[in-house]
C-alpha cells in the first residue's frame, strides 16, 4: 500500500521546476499514450535520464512508462517490467491488450519505452531509406550501397541534432531500468523481455541483481551471442527442419540450386502505382529474402515447401512481384536505435572470418544478408563498444521462464540451453511447431506465464507438441 501510494504521488505530483529541474534521473508524469481499459487504473510517465551517464550534467533524454495495476485486492507487491525486442521495437502498444494476460491476475505491469525508440525524445529514427531503395531498383544500381548510403545520411541527421549515437546502448538501458525501479520504490521486480530485450533483462540482472524476483525471456538473445557469426547458420536450420519433414528431396533440390544461382540476375516486369511498367532486377538475395519472411511467419511457414519447388522449377514470378509489391509499399525509416545496439554490442565484438565461414559452409545462403545490420552498416554508422563485462555469460539462481520456438529462425532453442547452463533455476519451454516469441504470442505460451510467476521454482508441465525441462 506505501508502495503504491508513493506511485500515486510520483505520477500525480506538478512538475518540479529551477533547480529541481535539474535533477536526473527523476519521474514526470504524463497522458498516457495507450491504456490497458477502463476497469484497469492506467498511470502514466516519463523517466528523465543522461543521454549519456559518462556526462550526466549534458543533455537528457524523456522515456515513457506505463503503469497498469492489477485489480486483486490481494495481489503480490512484485510489478512485471516489460520491455521491447528489436532491438528498436515500441514497448508501449501491448498495454492493449494486457487485461487479457494472465500476468495482470496477481500482481502490477509497467511497459518501459527503451532510449531511441518511437515514443521516447528523442527517438532515433530517419524516413526515406525505402524510398533510396526503390530507386536503385528503377536505376538498376546496388541496393546495398542505397542502404549505406541512407545510413550515413541518418547518421549526420542524427550528430546534428546533437544526439549522442554510442549512448543508445544495452549498458545505458539497462541503467535506464534501474533508475525507473528505484524511482518508483519497487522493492522486487519481474523482469519480462523478447528476443534482444530478452538479453537487454539478462544484463539488468547483472548489473543491478537485488531487487529481481524472476525473468521471463521469450526467445530471448543472449549478449554474450555474437549473433551475425551464426545467423546464416541459425536460418538454415529452420529451414531445414521445414523442408526435411515434409519432402527427403526438397531440401536438396533447395540447396543445390540456391548455390548455383551465385551472381546470376533475373528481370520482371512490375506495374508501379502509377500504371507504368517497369524492369526490375532480382537475384538469390530477393528470393532468400521471400523465403525468410516465410520462415518468420506462423501461417506462412506452411507455405514454404511449394513456393520452393516452384521457385526451382521457374515459377518465381508472382513471388517476386508480391516481393517487390512490399518494396514500393512506403518510404520505409531506419530505426538509429536498432544500429546503435547492434552495433556497439554484436559487431564491435564479432569476428568477420567466422561470419564469413558460413558462406563457404552454406553456399546457397551465400551473399544473403538476414539481418538488415551488418559490418558495412556499422562501419558507416561508427559508435563505440559497451562494456565487455556485460559481454560476458555469468552464474545466477534467480528463477528464469525461458520460452523457445523449434522453427524460430533467428533465435534458436539452443540460446536458451546456453542460458540454462548458467542459470541452474531456469526452466525451458520449447514450442516445436512455434517460430519467433512463442511465450508472448500463444495462450499456452500466456498460461504458462502466470503459472510461473506465481510460483517460478516449481516445475511447469508440457503439453501436445510443448517440450518443458
Amino acid at each position: 500500500m506505501i508502495r503504491l501510494l508513493l506511485l500515486g504521488l510520483l505520477l500525480v505530483a506538478p512538475v518540479a521546476s529551477g533547480a529541481q529541474q535539474n535533477n536526473v534521473p527523476r519521474i514526470e508524469p504524463s497522458d498516457c499514450i495507450y491504456k490497458a481499459d477502463d476497469l484497469h487504473k492506467t498511470r502514466c510517465g516519463f523517466l528523465i535520464v543522461p543521454e549519456n551517464r559518462h556526462h550526466p550534467k549534458d543533455r537528457t533524454i524523456k522515456l515513457p512508462f506505463i503503469y497498469v495495476e492489477s485489480n486483486n485486492p490481494e495481489k503480490s507487491p512484485d510489478p512485471v517490467l516489460y520491455t521491447g525486442g528489436g532491438p528498436g521495437v515500441s514497448s508501449l502498444h501491448p498495454v492493449t491488450s494486457i487485461a487479457r494476460r494472465s500476468l495482470l491476475r496477481n500482481r502490477d505491469y509497467i511497459a518501459f519505452e527503451q532510449r531511441g525508440t518511437h515514443f521516447a525524445q528523442p527517438n532515433l529514427e530517419c524516413e526515406g531509406e525505402g524510398n533510396a531503395i526503390q530507386n536503385a531498383y528503377l536505376e538498376h544500381r546496388s541496393v546495398d550501397d542505397a542502404v549505406l548510403s541512407s545510413v550515413r545520411q541518418c547518421r549526420e541527421k542524427l550528430i546534428r541534432e546533437g544526439i549522442d549515437l554510442s549512448a543508445y546502448n544495452t549498458d545505458e538501458s539497462a541503467a535506464d531500468i534501474e533508475d525507473l525501479r528505484r524511482l518508483l520504490h519497487i522493492d522486487s521486480l519481474n523482469l519480462m523481455g523478447i528476443s534482444y530485450s530478452g538479453g537487454l533483462m539478462m544484463a539488468v540482472l547483472q548489473k543491478y541483481p537485488e531487487h529481481i524476483r524472476s525473468l521471463i525471456l521469450d526467445s530471448p538473445l543472449p549478449e554474450f551471442v555474437n549473433i551475425d557469426e551464426q545467423e546464416l547458420a541459425n536460418f538454415n536450420e529452420a529451414l531445414t527442419s521445414v523442408l526435411s519433414s515434409n519432402d527427403s528431396t526438397l531440401l536438396d533440390r533447395f540447396n543445390s540450386y540456391f548455390s548455383g544461382l551465385g551472381g546470376k540476375v533475373f528481370t520482371v516486369n512490375y506495374q508501379l502505382k502509377d500504371g507504368k511498367t517497369v524492369t526490375l532486377d532480382y537475384g538469390r538475395s530477393e528470393l532468400l529474402s521471400i523465403l525468410h519472411d516465410k520462415v518468420e511467419d506462423y501461417d506462412g511457414i506452411k507455405e514454404l515447401p511449394q513456393i520452393i519447388n516452384d521457385m526451382v522449377d521457374g515459377r518465381q514470378e508472382p513471388y517476386v512481384k508480391a516481393h517487390f509489391d512490399g518494396v514500393f509499399s512506403g518510404s520505409g525509416s531506419i530505426s538509429g536505435m536498432r544500429l546503435s545496439v547492434y552495433c556497439s554490442d554484436k559487431m564491435a565484438f564479432e569476428d568477420p572470418a567466422i561470419i564469413k565461414q558460413q558462406e563457404a559452409v552454406m553456399p546457397w545462403l551465400a551473399g544473403f544478408h538476414v539481418n538488415d545490420v551488418y559490418g558495412a552498416v556499422c562501419d558507416a554508422w561508427r559508435v563505440k563498444p559497451i562494456n565487455e563485462t556485460t559481454k560476458k555469460p555469468y552464474y545466477s539462481n534467480v528463477p528464469v521462464l525461458l520460452g523457445a520456438g523449434g522453427l524460430d529462425d533467428a533465435c534458436r532453442p539452443l540460446y536458451n540451453d546456453l542460458i540454462h547452463h548458467y542459470f541452474p533455476n531456469s526452466q525451458r519451454v520449447l514450442f516445436t511447431k512455434r517460430v519467433h516469441g512463442p511465450l508472448l504470442n500463444s495462450l499456452e505460451g500466456d498460461l504458462y506465464i502466470g503459472e510461473f510467476l506465481d510460483k517460478p521454482r516449481e516445475r511447469l508441465q508440457g503439453e501436445k507438441d510443448i517440450e518443458t525441462y
